[in-house]
């Protein structure tokens, strides 16, 4: 099955690929968790974090926002002794902050979706070197998201978040997931 350019051979990342990446996501509690992770991802490969996040969601409570939000600072010392997660203290306090930013949110979802106006924006990119890293949406997101109280929200963190979540469908025209996803305009 041909795939996008950035999809490797690992079963791990075909799987993320072929089932979840681009799909429209619309649940709370799945978004926050992807928020969280593409945080956990910054400046690392996204595979890193893909084989970190089972252990990830038993560390933090299945992504639990209520939960996220109410971790001590104590719990986060125990979370920098894991070797199972990604241990940077500035990432995990910003999860903390995020989760309380997001319990802030009347409607996080709504929030979040209304930076591509509610509906996923599907590109039609031939190649890699069409697909940005940033977009002025995702400025935007990282800008509305700041102003909210969140962290690790730059645009580039945004924009991976709108690819993850199907906000934006950057399957390229050569990848089997584009003819499905930009037909079927999951919602």
């Amino acid at each position: 099955m041909p795939r996008c350019f950035w999809c490797s051979e690992d079963p791990l990342y075909m799987a993320y690929h072929d089932q979840e990446w681009g799909v429209p996501l619309r649940d709370g509690q799945r978004l926050f968790e992807l928020l969280l992770l593409e945080g956990f991802q910054a400046g690392l490969s996204w595979i890193t974090v893909l084989k970190k996040r089972e252990h990830y969601r038993q560390v933090l409570f299945g992504f639990d926002v209520q939960r996220v939000a109410q971790m001590s600072d104590a719990e986060i010392d125990d979370l920098m002794q894991d070797p199972g997660i990604i241990r940077n203290r500035l990432k995990l306090n910003a999860a903390r902050r995020n989760a309380q930013a997001w319990l802030e949110l009347e409607d996080p979802v709504a929030f979040l979706w209304a930076f591509v106006g509610g509906v996923p924006k599907i590109n039609h990119f031939n190649d890699r070197s069409e697909v940005p890293a940033v977009t002025p949406e995702a400025e935007a997101m990282s800008r509305g998201l700041r102003k909210a109280g969140f962290t690790f929200v730059g645009p580039t963190i945004c924009y991976a978040l709108m690819q993850a979540s199907g906000m934006v469908m950057d399957h390229t025209l050569d990848c089997d997931r584009y003819a499905i996803l930009a037909d079927a305009r999951l919602e």
